[in-house]
């Protein structure tokens, strides 16, 4: 009778030489030792050949302790793929998101109704609830709202809240700055600060995010289209100012 086996490989073959050459009581003493051995090599789960019910003692427990390990391991596998498909699906609507706001602030006809998209329109595409533009005035003595939804700073403020050379700051279950929120303020439980710059001789500038979900911005996420965000905004304001890179 022939019985069907593996290819055997140099690997297979050498360790197969290892074990004739050695002792399977000095292997079952090493396991004794090592208890855990399986739970630190899981992937053996999959190669073992379980005892069977001839065998006596402990079988039950060790087909229960293999059924057990691939139970986890399929769990563990499909709590992967859900949250991969969380994510994936979180990701697809930032994207979006970021998308339409692009495209609400490129096809702004005027400078004036660009202010509109940045302090107006932008809090409904991102679905936060309130954004406003800053920008650092010489002759500024305090934080001052212009027009609704943009606001003078004195200068280097923005090196304050963002951080000196820092293109941005996020912040996650933290009340908002009523520098840059102003009455909006009380809402705001998380927000993103992105630097703006305008042109090595134009102020510096800054566009604050604010919303009441506490976990909207975190540190550590991802801040790619965010910056992309900021670059557009840039952009734009230089374009209608007319204003020197």
């Amino acid at each position: 009778m022939s019985h069907e086996q593996g290819p055997i490989t140099q690997e297979t073959a050498a360790a197969d030489a290892t074990i004739r050459e050695g002792d399977e009581a000095r292997i079952a003493a090493y396991l004794r030792k090592h208890p855990d051995f399986l739970l630190r090599h899981s992937d053996l789960v999959r190669v073992l050949t379980p005892p069977g019910t001839g065998n006596g003692g402990n079988v039950e427990d060790f087909r229960s302790f293999l059924i057990e390990r691939l139970r986890e391991e399929a769990e563990r596998l499909q709590a992967d793929n859900r949250d991969l498909v969380v994510t994936s699906r979180d990701n697809l609507t930032g994207q979006r998101r970021i998308h339409d706001a692009v495209l609400a602030l490129i096809g702004a006809p005027d400078f004036e109704h660009l202010v509109q998209v940045l302090t107006t329109d932008l809090a409904v595409v991102l679905d936060l609830d309130v954004v406003t533009l800053c920008v650092e005035v010489a002759d500024a003595k305090w934080p001052r709202a212009v027009a609704s939804g943009v606001f003078t700073l004195q200068p280097g403020a923005v090196d304050e809240l963002v951080g000196p050379g820092r293109d941005f700051v996020l912040f996650r279950k933290r009340p908002g700055e009523r520098a840059v929120f102003g009455s909006a303020t009380g809402l705001v439980q998380s927000s993103a600060l992105l630097r703006l710059r305008f042109g090595a001789k134009a102020p510096t500038g800054l566009l604050a995010l604010g919303s009441r979900t506490d976990d909207m911005f975190h540190p550590g996420q991802g801040t790619e289209l965010l910056n992309f965000l900021a670059r557009v905004v840039e952009l734009c304001v230089r374009a209608w100012l007319d204003l020197p890179e």
